[in-house]
């Protein structure tokens, strides 16, 4: 119940919505349901540092915000109340909300599958702790690569590209259209596909450091016989990938830069009416 400052009296619920308007209501319902993927899987909007309530306040309010895009342009008609077609339409709209933050959440699932492919090259793998991005177990390269990428996501405004290119998902799938799956699914490929390729790239000077150190030392076991390799490799190991680690780290904040953009290019590419 809410006070009318006109009449004196109290408002009901159902007062309230029919002045807000049920088309209004339940647009914004719908939205909600494309919104809230990126909760789910898309970088830092998933983050574990963000309470539960937090998340779910900043979901409404971004879904408020998106409304009126969601709203204009090439939506008309009104939208269907009735249970199944209403369930069609969300069912819809949570296809292609994680189809667009699955295709953002592969970019840094990919930053950490690197730091732990290093972490397992350096030895790092042995150790774990729990990650405070994703609360799961983690190894200690793969997080430092993890906080690293949420700052320069940060620094170079990504949120910002990712709520623009959310708004702009409801001008190539209105809320009355559905997508067309074979190109939703291809982009979800494309994505998944490009998961190890990405690592590669980011872990690419490290690694080929590392390997040409194992080599050296390597030649050296076979010239030195008493020398105790694995004493004296694996602290050489351990410093020369921390160094690399530490040269390597500012040049992917380019990287990222251009990796993001093609990464909501592509999300959007994925999106088309069916």
């Amino acid at each position: 119940m809410g006070l009318d400052p006109e009449h004196g009296g109290d408002v009901s619920l159902q007062e309230l919505v029919a002045r807000f308007g049920e088309q209004r209501v339940v647009s914004f319902v719908l939205v909600l349901a494309r919104v809230g993927p990126l909760f789910i899987f898309a970088p830092v909007f998933s983050s574990k540092l963000l309470p539960p309530r937090a998340r779910t306040i900043i979901a409404l309010a971004l879904a408020l915000g998106v409304l009126p895009a969601a709203l204009s342009g090439r939506h008309s008609g009104p939208v269907p109340t009735d249970p199944f077609g209403l369930g069609g339409l969300m069912l819809k709209e949570l296809m292609v909300g994680v189809a667009f933050a699955f295709a953002l959440g592969a970019l840094f699932a990919a930053i950490t599958m690197a730091g732990s492919l290093l972490d397992t090259l350096i030895g790092y793998a042995y150790g774990a702790a729990v990650d405070p991005l994703t609360g799961v177990q983690g190894t200690v390269i793969s997080q430092i690569y993890g906080l690293v990428s949420v700052l320069v996501f940060i620094a170079i405004g990504g949120d910002a590209w990712v709520i623009k290119g959310l708004a702009r998902t409801y001008d190539l799938v209105p809320l009355l259209d559905g997508p067309r799956i074979g190109t939703l699914v291809e982009g979800v490929q494309i994505a998944f596909s490009g998961l190890f390729t990405a690592a590669l790239q980011v872990a690419a000077p490290v690694l080929l450091a590392l390997v040409i150190t194992d080599a050296a030392f390597g030649v050296v076991s076979r010239v030195v016989p008493q020398l105790n390799v694995f004493a004296v490799g694996f602290p050489a190991k351990v410093t020369v990938g921390l160094i690399l680690i530490g040269v390597s780290l500012p040049f992917m904040a380019g990287w990222l830069a251009n990796e993001l953009q093609s990464s909501v290019a592509a999300a959007l590419r994925a999106l088309k009416v069916g």
